[in-house]
């Protein structure tokens, strides 16, 4: 089994057996691609099958010097899953990532934005343009629903149930879930929908796409990491800022204004309750506060 023929199986796998999304697979094949052409570059002959755990270590090793912790973690972590796909399709008997270890990572905590910062971006935008409506209405729902990006651009306007306040999203792994959507937020994808979206020449296979770019067509994520990167820009907010951090700052301002970890849970479609708890150490300004409330022995 040659690395071309390995590639285009596992994809096939991450695709058809684990039901992952475009995004993650293309990240697999690029951990996985990354070591292919190490391998290609000191001359080593060995294929998917004959790889040596020892050749994977010095791969690892020279990843060190290149890139960040963060990003070695992750590469691993990606090799790990295409040799235990290997051995799942019992074409190895072991899998030689199994004791190399990942390097220790710090918590990450995500950044936020304040209300008045969000406020700030939204207003920076220039609604005398035709695209000013639409962006206006998509950072109001990165906001006001806690989006990631790729939920975003995908979002189709059968997925709208204004009358009863709830927008549907298809999240990772294709799983669907009904987030609440407000007034203001309704307000303004309205406005883009009937005032400007229905004058376009929308592109066949793109009438049901809620945001679109100006030749009638979806935007891609990179489109929307540049509409924010000008934003700030026009603002001068010092903040590493991106579409998640809109997300983020949803989750956070919900919980500190007293939201159920369960039900911010729900609305992010986070699978383990877990990974929204970090949530919990971004601010904890407010767990004192409803200690002094609600503890019976003050």
């Amino acid at each position: 089994m040659n690395w071309d023929r390995a590639l285009k199986d596992f994809r096939h796998y991450l695709q058809i057996e684990r039901g992952l999304s475009e995004n993650t697979i293309q990240n697999y094949h690029r951990d996985v691609s990354k070591l292919a052409r190490y391998l290609d570059a000191v001359q080593c002959k060995d294929d998917p099958i004959t790889l040596e755990k020892e050749t994977l270590s010095q791969f690892v090793f020279e990843l060190g010097k290149t890139v960040s912790a963060r990003s070695q973690a992750r590469i691993i972590s990606g090799l790990n899953s295409f040799f235990t796909y290997l051995v799942f399709e019992d074409y190895r008997p072991e899998n030689p990532m199994e004791l190399i270890e990942s390097p220790k990572l710090g918590r990450k905590l995500p950044d936020t934005l304040s209300l008045e910062e969000i406020n700030d971006l939204i207003k920076a935008i220039d609604l005398s343009k035709p695209e000013g409506e639409r962006n206006r209405a998509m950072l109001e729902t990165l906001y006001g629903c806690g989006l990631r990006v790729s939920e975003l651009i995908h979002l189709r306007i059968s997925d709208l149930f204004f009358e009863e306040d709830f927008i549907k999203v298809t999240g990772k792994g294709d799983k669907q879930r009904f987030v609440p959507i407000s007034p203001l937020n309704k307000k303004y994808i309205s406005i883009y929908r009937h005032q400007l979206r229905v004058h376009q020449k929308i592109q066949k296979g793109y009438e049901d796409i809620l945001f679109l770019n100006r030749r009638g067509k979806g935007l891609t994520r990179a489109m929307i990491f540049y509409i924010i990167r000008q934003l700030v820009d026009k603002t001068g907010i010092h903040k590493t800022i991106s579409p998640h951090t809109f997300r983020h700052s949803f989750a956070t301002h919900l919980l500190e204004n007293g939201a159920d970890l369960r039900a911010i849970q729900q609305m992010l479609g986070h699978e383990s309750i877990t990974t929204t708890e970090i949530y919990m150490h971004v601010d904890r300004t407010h767990l004192a506060q409803v200690m002094e409330q609600y503890h019976p022995r003050k």
